[in-house]
């Protein structure tokens, strides 16, 4: 698994013409311009490119908002909005990756940070997040997961934060959107 990690990594690595892909995130709501950090987060960022490319997004969704007011039950509060293929054993879902720590990486969960959710460290697999205002709960260290290993930060939108906090005021049943807002497409740029 690490090997196949490692040349993945190496292939997408040599294809990028810039050190920083750009992907576009396309939703029903408007368009967001994410840059991915590979050099810094490279198993995380490739990852991420790798359902890009693979077309393994298609049929995604934003469908969770976290907001101060849909938040009872937790002592550590953060804002986000989180998308993917939402089902568990998604049939386009890859194996879960390596944890990337912000101690590693040093991308931290500042306001626009997008990120990849997980469980346990070493849980990952398409699920990501993108942080409304700075959350440093969420880098290693940090409280809002009980194992204090943060999450796997990778990079940052670069336009569309109004689209983001669009999403994020939509109607939700606790923090569920009702309805989830659809993903058209995401494509490197």
């Amino acid at each position: 698994m690490r090997h196949f990690m490692f040349l993945l990594i190496l292939t997408i690595i040599a294809g990028c013409s810039d050190p920083n892909p750009i992907v576009l995130i396309k939703t029903e709501l408007g368009d967001i311009a994410v840059e991915v950090f590979i050099k810094k987060a490279p198993v995380t960022g490739s990852n991420f490119l790798r359902y890009v490319e693979e077309n393994r997004y298609e049929g995604a969704v934003f469908y969770r908002v976290v907001r101060m007011d849909n938040q009872p039950d937790d002592s550590i509060r953060i804002e986000v909005i989180q998308g993917g293929l939402y089902e568990e054993n998604h049939p386009a879902m890859l194996p879960p990756i390596d944890h990337e720590s912000t101690a590693e990486t040093g991308i931290l969960h500042l306001d626009g940070g997008i990120s990849m959710a997980r469980w346990h460290p070493g849980t990952a697999t398409s699920e990501f997040f993108i942080c409304i205002g700075d959350q440093p709960e969420l880098d290693f260290g940090g409280r809002r997961n009980p194992d204090g290993q943060g999450f796997a930060a990778f990079g940052k939108v670069i336009k569309g934060m109004d689209v983001v906090r669009e999403i994020q005021r939509q109607p939700a049943d606790g923090q569920y959107l009702n309805p989830q807002i659809r993903i058209l497409e995401i494509s490197i740029k």
